[in-house]
């Protein structure tokens, strides 16, 4: 006996809701799509799986496994996808200065590589803007994070705060706080994001500007992820 018919409840509802509880061929494709086991390729012929599904069922043979492919997986990876990242980025339209971040990017690490500077501040001035259109308000920290591994503590600073560095140059603009950097005066690395903001870029925007190709830094970039890690894991 059934509950409706226990408590006396008419049937006249049910063939409809049945129907509409039937799941739809597009549901049936989905739960069966769903319920195969779908195994990506590993990125080497000799590599192995680990045996748990998750954190707290890996064995000790199962990190140790990870570990070890995992420092492989990343060896070129990280440069390859910043790269493509930043290429991406090439035919996106301006919001009004006279080249887009793509070129500004570029003109940026050109600038530092004219001037001498070392690998890591020239591939620093490539990426310093590389998160403007996903965090234009943070995109500093966003690149700190993201080369935090492999940049000194200035280094890192000058990607955290060169914002706040950069509001000195803006001589004609109504409410810009241009002497905001100075709170920062002391600090060990002010005079060096001083530096990056005046002569690499502030000034990275001209149209003209004999700009160096994305090709030109790919060898330093992929030099950079490969170097060994200030740390390895959280800091």
């Amino acid at each position: 006996m059934t509950l409706a018919t226990k408590l006396g409840v008419s049937k006249s509802w049910q063939p409809a809701y049945a129907a509409a509880a039937r799941p739809t061929a597009l549901e049936r494709e989905m739960a069966a799509f769903e319920a195969k086991s779908i195994l990506v390729p590993l990125g080497g012929a000799d590599w192995q799986r680990t045996s748990g599904h998750t954190f707290e069922t890996n064995t000790a043979e199962d990190w140790a496994t990870i570990e070890r492919q995992s420092a492989i997986y990343h060896r070129d990876r990280q440069a390859r996808e910043v790269l493509t990242f930043l290429a991406a980025s090439k035919d996106e339209p301006s919001y009004g200065w006279q080249t887009n971040n793509y070129g500004h990017s570029l003109q940026t690490a050109t600038r530092a590589l004219r001037d001498g500077a070392d690998e890591d501040m020239v591939v620093l001035s490539l990426l310093h803007d590389i998160g403007q259109n996903i965090a234009p308000v943070t995109h500093g920290e966003f690149c700190a994070a993201m080369l935090k591994q492999f940049l000194s503590d200035d280094y890192l600073w000058l990607l955290s705060y060169h914002t706040v560095f950069q509001r000195y140059h803006r001589f004609n603009h109504p409410t810009s706080d241009r002497l905001g950097r100075e709170k920062f005066r002391g600090h060990p690395a002010f005079e060096l994001t001083a530096y990056f903001c005046e002569k690499y870029d502030q000034n990275a925007m001209e149209p003209d500007y004999p700009t160096l190709p994305l090709e030109a830094f790919q060898a330093m970039v992929y030099r950079f992820f490969n170097k060994e890690p200030r740390f390895v894991g959280r800091r």
